[in-house]
């Protein structure tokens, strides 16, 4: 293996705001902003929108997505007609 062409593979955590779940890890992302984990120590933190905790495969929670018609326009715009 080369030297020094390689990211650095180094602590990160990743948080779900919106579920409130956050788990420690290893990557080569270099997240500007850093939070103070449980064991005390900070590491570099990076948002993500969706996660196991809030998605809903893994969840067994469905969500609504079709609130705007959007489907049912679709289908009067091509639909064929008979």
């Amino acid at each position: 293996m080369k030297q020094s062409i390689h990211p650095e593979y180094q602590p990160v955590v990743f948080r779900d705001r919106g579920a409130g779940f956050a788990f420690l890890t290893r990557s080569t992302v270099r997240p500007s902003q850093t939070v103070t984990w449980e064991d005390g120590n900070t590491y570099p933190v990076v948002d993500v929108d969706v996660s196991a905790a809030s998605h809903p495969f893994y969840t067994g929670r469905s969500r609504l997505v079709d609130s705007t018609g959007a489907v049912e326009k679709f289908n009067r715009r091509y639909s064929r007609k008979s």
